[in-house]
């Protein structure tokens, strides 16, 4: 195999690469990328045997072939490479070696037999469609906050990605939660997403497609079985097995009845949430929320630490209530609305909470209450 490849494309592509890799690794080809050069491309292909990332890359190739080098070294060789190098790769196969020259730099890595390295079985998919990558964004990145980290409830490890029934006919949603927090995200069904099977993404693949989805006006090809999912633009395309299990039925948990209408900046109420769970205690983090006519009032008391009260300004036309919540909860359901307010609508001190922005109920949050 020879190779020349411009820096950027290639660090952009091991970036992808050596995330994907688990630094420890049991089976040592697993901390390999493969490296396969043919045509006018080289493709650069990871993976954890759960999630493989392909990156396409255009390349001067002199000479096909394909080996396989440390990821994680070659990417922070790569990443030290001065500004539009270029960067040639050569293999000659029987060395062991692959040979990195850029300018007046050359290194040599140890590599593996591409034979030995596991490619994802490919899948049928049963459903196919499109979709824009801010609309795909938006779905995982204000879902993903409410992801739980209980590894015993592993079907709560990821987003669970269906279509349903919306208010206005048939919708692309993305949930999560944890049992103390959930968000339920929805967008318009894209044509073909009809059929889509209810599948669990796990949280590492929703955190590698953020990275896939930086480019507004890239378009998404997405491809779900029952136990895979894939997204793919023309350069990368990212596999994943789906999380094995059943997400509970999150529509039970969702108030209806809630009719204490709070309404609020939300900047300027996570701000003030902010500040005053400075004092709370590391454990409980609890803050209280003390509402009267177009007042509210945030306190905290930590018999440890001290105490702080904050007082803001906001539509409410109900009864007196008096609530407490995790700050931690409270702040990341604040930080996803984009819009000027949230809406808060309670029942009462022990009942979930919901949580919308403004009139908008294409994304909504419910927050479980604590005793403060």
């Amino acid at each position: 195999m020879k190779a020349s490849i411009e820096r950027s494309a290639l660090l952009s592509a091991m970036s992808r690469a050596q995330s994907v890799v688990e630094r420890r690794n049991t089976i040592p080809i697993l901390a390999n990328v493969l490296i396969e050069a043919e045509g006018e491309t080289v493709n650069f292909r990871a993976t954890d045997l759960d999630i493989e990332v392909i990156d396409k890359s255009p390349a001067m190739v002199e000479q096909a072939g394909a080996t396989t080098v440390p990821a994680h070294m070659l990417h922070e060789i790569v990443r030290k490479l001065p500004d539009g190098a270029m960067v040639a790769l050569s293999d000659d196969g029987t060395s062991g070696r692959m040979e990195i020259t850029a300018g007046r730099s050359h290194f040599s890595l140890a590599t593996l037999p591409r034979e030995d390295f596991p490619v994802m079985a490919s899948s049928e998919y049963d459903c196919n469609f499109a979709a824009k990558a801010p609309v795909l964004r938006r779905l995982f990145d204000k879902a993903k906050f409410a992801i739980s980290t209980e590894e015993t409830r592993y079907y709560l490890n990821g987003v669970y990605m269906h279509a349903s029934q919306g208010a206005d006919g048939l919708v692309l949603r993305c949930v999560a939660t944890d049992g103390h927090r959930l968000a339920r995200i929805d967008a318009d069904l894209p044509i073909g997403a009809e059929e889509l099977p209810g599948v669990i993404v796990p949280r590492k693949t929703v955190a590698e497609l953020g990275k896939l989805l930086g480019d507004d006006e890239a378009s998404i090809a997405v491809s779900v079985s029952e136990t895979k999912i894939r997204f793919a633009t023309p350069e990368v395309t990212l596999t994943s097995k789906v999380i094995d299990g059943t997400f509970p039925d999150y529509t039970r948990v969702i108030p209806v009845g809630n009719t204490k209408r709070l309404e609020v900046d939300a900047a300027e109420f996570a701000r003030a949430v902010d500040r005053v769970s400075t004092v709370s205690s590391e454990r409980s983090r609890a803050v209280k929320l003390s509402l009267d006519e177009d007042r509210l009032v945030l306190s905290v008391n930590a018999p440890d630490s001290g105490a702080a009260e904050e007082e803001l300004a906001v539509a409410y036309g109900d009864q007196h209530l008096e609530v407490g919540f995790n700050a931690k909860y409270l702040l990341e359901i604040a930080s996803q609305v984009d819009r000027e307010n949230a809406v808060f609508m309670f029942n009462s001190s022990g009942d979930p909470t919901l949580m919308r922005e403004g009139n908008d109920d294409s994304a909504i949050y419910v927050v479980m209450p604590m005793r403060v």
